[in-house]
């Protein structure tokens, strides 16, 4: 009975023990695990140390050796004597700056981005690109390699203005907006009416009841897409056939400045190629370089906007077509048209400056280049001329 009592207290005391020991375990590892840590980041402390006085060191180097060639300079060149005052001042307060610097240099820690951070963003740019690629269906396989020959179709109306065809629909006509600020659109039933002498006569007038702003409007999918006069920057969608506004949007930053210096009257150019409506606009923030920003045409929301190295400087117009920006250059006197800007959205660094396409056996300024991507053909108003260009692409290496 003894033994039974005896045993019966053994039992929680060597339970007590071995608790205690697993304890002691735990409390082991975690203080090794903490010494590992501290041990890594002295480490990274003491290299941080290392290359700040090593970069403390290069500085002063070079700023020696500058000092001397900017002394020997301001003594032998007195033109520049105020650059170099100049440059004189700015590398003393440097050389106080790291002077501290070096000083503080134990108490200033290292900033370490996180691997796994990086990899996120990297994940996040091509989780980004494929989306762009599956929303602008990037089928298109063919880049514009010169264009080929021109036609002057008719010559009506005055400088400014814009013509078109629908390239969404199956039907031929063709759609005359004169002016730069109006509210009516000529409708012709194919491109030899519109050629007749008294072409005016058999035209469909269609009155708008908001006049358009500029020459940058695009007729799609049976609805004519134009910037709003007398807003800052209103697009409009109205229905042809049922002669109504069927929405309406602002677009982001635009309406501030021209899209294109020598097409002032113009803020936002709208565009259409094989992936659907575009807008076109330059902002101060961008330094007048054009931004391009893609509509979806039945939402009227912005799926997504580029900023783009082409400026606006000495531009007359641009065009859209297969997800890639064209910008026409000119001289503010007029002369030969010529693409010297082409920025691809799904591929910036296929981006072009100078690519030597200029426009053939012309003389004069555009009002409006939109490209027709049904007929791949370009639809211009130049001085008061209906123009259509015929392009020579070639295949997407």
């Amino acid at each position: 009975m003894v033994v039974l009592q005896v045993h019966f207290l053994l039992i929680p005391f060597l339970m007590s023990i071995m608790g205690a020991a697993q304890y002691l375990m735990q409390d082991a590892a975690l203080l090794s695990y903490i010494d590992q840590r501290f041990l890594s980041l002295e480490k990274r402390l003491e290299k941080c140390n290392q290359d700040v006085l090593e970069y403390v060191e290069e500085f002063r180097d070079f700023s020696k050796t500058v000092l001397s060639r900017l002394a020997g300079l301001s003594t032998a060149k007195a033109e520049v004597k105020s650059e170099v005052e100049n440059l004189l001042s700015r590398i003393d307060h440097a050389q106080r700056d790291i002077d501290y610097f070096g000083s503080v240099t134990d108490s200033n820690a290292c900033i370490e981005v996180h691997e796994d951070l990086v990899k996120q963003q990297l994940l996040e740019e091509a989780e980004e690109k494929k989306r762009l690629k599956l929303m602008l269906n990037a089928s298109c396989d063919h880049v514009l390699a010169g264009i080929r020959s021109l036609k002057v179709v008719k010559k009506t109306g005055g400088k400014h203005g814009s013509w078109m065809k629908d390239p969404g629909k199956k039907h031929t006509k063709i759609y005359l907006l004169s002016g730069s600020v109006n509210n009516m659109i000529l409708e012709f039933a194919n491109i030899m009416t519109f050629m007749e002498n008294n072409h005016t006569l058999k035209a469909r007038t269609i009155p708008l009841p908001l006049p358009w702003e500029g020459t940058g409007h695009v007729i799609y999918q049976g609805f004519l897409f134009y910037h709003r006069y007398g807003s800052l920057n209103e697009i409009i969608k109205y229905n042809i056939q049922r002669r109504n506004v069927a929405d309406q949007m602002l677009l982001p930053g635009a309406g501030r400045i021209p899209a294109y210096q020598l097409s002032p009257q113009t803020k936002i150019d709208l565009a259409v190629d094989e992936q659907g409506l575009w807008a076109l606009h330059a902002e101060p923030e961008t330094g007048g370089n054009i931004v391009i920003t893609k509509i979806n045409h039945v939402t009227m929301a912005v799926e997504h906007s580029w900023d783009t190295p082409c400026s606006s400087k000495d531009a007359e117009a641009a065009f859209m077509a297969c997800n890639t920006l064209h910008v026409v250059y000119n001289f503010p006197s007029g002369g030969t048209s010529r693409i010297q800007c082409i920025y691809d959205v799904l591929d910036a660094l296929n981006t072009y400056m100078n690519p030597g396409l200029h426009f053939p056996k012309r003389q004069g300024s555009h009002s409006t280049v939109h490209y027709n991507p049904k007929e791949k053909q370009l639809f211009a108003w130049g001085d008061g001329s209906q123009i259509i260009y015929k392009l020579h692409t070639e295949q997407k290496v």
